[in-house]
């Protein structure tokens, strides 16, 4: 399994940027798929962005195409979100997740897909 920590929340106005890490430990980061996810008061967990383990395909949540970009540096064990032009409506704890399956045949950003999470971390966008 993948021990994961997330950091780099913070407050930030709307239509600032923030960048959160997720350094993971334990085996063959590589060959997981990754995924970020968010949990905003009162509302279920929800998908934000993936990255494929395979060919680094990523995935987004329509709330944030063209705002937020996934990516991933291997070598560093770390996945990243690079978020700008912040919303209030983006304020929520983010996880970071790792799916509970090495080298899956195909993209999956299912929550039950995903084995390891982070503790997670607060994002706050002011108005």
């Amino acid at each position: 399994q993948v021990q994961l920590v997330e950091s780099g929340g913070g407050l930030v106005q709307a239509g600032g940027s923030l960048r959160l890490s997720c350094a993971a430990s334990g085996r063959a980061f590589s060959s997981y798929t990754m995924g970020w996810f968010r949990q905003a008061p009162g509302k279920e967990r929800e998908f934000v962005a993936g990255i494929f383990w395979s060919d680094e395909t990523t995935d987004y949540a329509e709330s944030v195409k063209g705002r937020f970009t996934i990516s991933r540096d291997n070598a560093k064990t770390t996945v990243y979100l690079q978020m700008n032009m912040l919303k209030p409506e983006d304020t929520a704890v983010y996880y970071c997740a790792a799916d509970s399956i090495r080298n899956r045949w195909g993209r999956s950003y299912a929550e039950n897909d995903f084995g390891s999470w982070g503790q997670g971390t607060q994002v706050t966008v002011a108005s």
